[in-house]
């Protein structure tokens, strides 16, 4: 059943449960997130009281099992969820997203004795979530990692020694999924832990000083000695590179969805920008130039939704859908570039400056493009699929 929202996108939602997901969700996007959302980013500050609220509304683990706390639903339904999150501000939905992410591995790979007694608390019990793969001189190429955990006997804790870099959350998240050396060299020797956030020996660095989001940390995590017993250890030891792969599928389709609800927000603004700004006696939407670039804006928006939207439906039906994911945070992520840049044309000189969203919403496009794997690396995933992988 399609359902128009106030916004006048539509909809394609399964369930009456669904509706009323996203309806609480609009909710709380109007009431208590976009009305803080421009004087929060520019002054840096982290909403981690929204957090809360989400988590006790059901929306932190909306696409994970009831029996630990989540909310069941469907990705199709969590991706729309996402995006009207993002919609009113990026620095929440990229929020959820990556903390979504980062309880992937335990409720993926992890034992039921495991699930059971860290889920609850990080799906609904007010927690927040840090991924950790990526290493100052292991971005794109994540396998050359060199974090390194040691087992000091058979019988005993791990120590994890090393520094992660790009940790989206670092220094506030209260718990890691962190992906360490474990043996040789290359993807086979990487093992997955669950680290908690105030584990002695870890620590944080001052949070990059970046061109958007600033009001999401960003900051690399230094582990020192950090001790994890070998009961947080997610999957078999040398499984972490598969996992971490497995999460950043569903992960991408998370960062999809959030260009595209950063893209509506943007086409929104210039609509309505376009509807009351006057020139030449009449609305610069009276003007066919700029009514075709308002067309082309929409049309990239709504090819991006129904893009991530197939990937989800995809892996709910239980079928391959990386390609699809990776084509869907390709496409995405450009779209809400060039959708953001012409939303600053289309306001002209006002665009430009702070008094307007649409030059916040361009500087956090750009981050789009190269978080979850760069656009570059979406498209040496989509050509493997279709062509296999390069020959060495």
């Amino acid at each position: 059943m399609a359902d128009s929202t106030p916004d006048g996108v539509e909809r394609r939602l399964p369930t009456d449960e669904a509706r009323e997901l996203l309806a609480l969700t609009r909710d709380i996007a109007r009431r208590e997130i976009a009305p803080r959302a421009a004087e929060e980013e520019d002054a840096g500050h982290f909403p981690r009281e929204l957090f809360t609220l989400l988590s006790r509304s059901g929306l932190l683990g909306l696409a994970y099992d009831p029996a630990y706390g989540g909310g069941g639903q469907p990705y199709e339904v969590y991706l729309q969820v996402l995006e009207e999150l993002a919609a009113a501000r990026l620095t929440v939905g990229l929020g959820v997203s990556v903390h979504t992410l980062s309880c992937h591995a335990l409720a993926r790979f992890g034992t039921d004795e495991q699930r059971a007694a860290h889920l609850p608390a990080m799906l609904g019990g007010g927690l927040l979530g840090a991924y950790c793969l990526s290493e100052p001189s292991a971005g794109s190429d994540a396998a050359a990692l060199r974090t390194r955990a040691v087992r000091e006997d058979p019988e005993g804790d791990w120590v994890i020694d090393g520094t992660k870099a790009w940790i989206t959350h670092g220094g506030i998240a209260d718990f890691c999924t962190v992906m360490a050396r474990t043996g040789d060299e290359g993807a086979r020797g990487i093992t997955a832990f669950l680290v908690p956030g105030d584990a002695p020996g870890l620590s944080a660095a001052p949070p990059e000083r970046k061109m958007g989001m600033k009001g999401s940390p960003t900051a690399q995590l230094h582990f020192d000695g950090v001790r994890v017993p070998d009961g947080r250890r997610l999957g078999a030891r040398g499984q972490g590179f598969a996992i971490a792969l497995d999460a950043l599928d569903s992960g991408r389709l998370g960062i999809a969805a959030c260009a595209v609800g950063l893209g509506q927000a943007a086409l929104d603004v210039a609509v309505g920008y376009a509807r009351e700004r006057r020139q030449f006696g009449r609305p610069i939407a009276d003007f066919q130039g700029l009514r075709f670039l308002l067309a082309d804006m929409a049309t990239r928006v709504e090819a991006g939704r129904a893009l991530y939207l197939e990937a989800a439906r995809l892996r709910d039906e239980g079928r391959p859908f990386g390609r699809c994911a990776a084509m869907a945070k390709l496409f995405c992520t450009d779209a809400a570039m060039r959708v953001t840049t012409d939303a600053v044309q289309v306001l002209g000189g006002y665009g430009y400056t702070a008094d307007f969203p649409v030059e916040r919403y361009l500087r956090e496009a750009k981050m789009l493009q190269i978080v979850e794997g760069t656009n570059q690396i979406q498209r040496v995933v989509i050509a493997r699929h279709l062509v296999g992988p390069e020959s060495r």
